[in-house]
């Protein structure tokens, strides 16, 4: 389980996660768009950081686009495609996710086995 479906509000924070048990394995995240949760790797394309400016905060001010806090790209929430900045064309690595029962899953729970990141607001 990532988290609680009621953790994921439209254009609102998202849920960071680890993607494994090591200490420097890589970062995953969810968010809620449009009554839908879409997961990725929080791995910008481009320069390969992390998206959020703050811990789960991964959404442009208008809730519409997922934002690049090192150099502002854009992209799009529901298929990680980037529309704006210097990796226009890229994409978001996606996560399998899937609601049930009130939860937020990652389709491979192996991935998921560490939990939400410390960090996570």
């Amino acid at each position: 389980m990532i988290c609680e479906s009621a953790a994921l509000a439209d254009g609102g924070p998202g849920v960071r996660f680890a993607l494994g048990e090591e200490p420097d394995s890589p970062v995953g995240f969810v968010v809620r768009y449009r009554g839908t949760v879409h997961a990725y790797v929080n791995r910008c394309p481009h320069m390969g950081t992390e998206l959020d400016w703050q811990p789960g905060e991964f959404y442009d001010v208008a809730g519409l686009y997922l934002v690049c806090a090192t150099h502002g790209a854009l992209f799009q929430p529901a298929t990680g495609s980037c529309v704006a900045g210097p990796c226009r064309g890229a994409s978001l690595q996606r996560l399998g996710a899937r609601e049930e029962g009130g939860r937020v899953l990652l389709l491979n729970e192996e991935a998921a086995a560490a939990g939400p990141t410390e960090d996570t607001p």
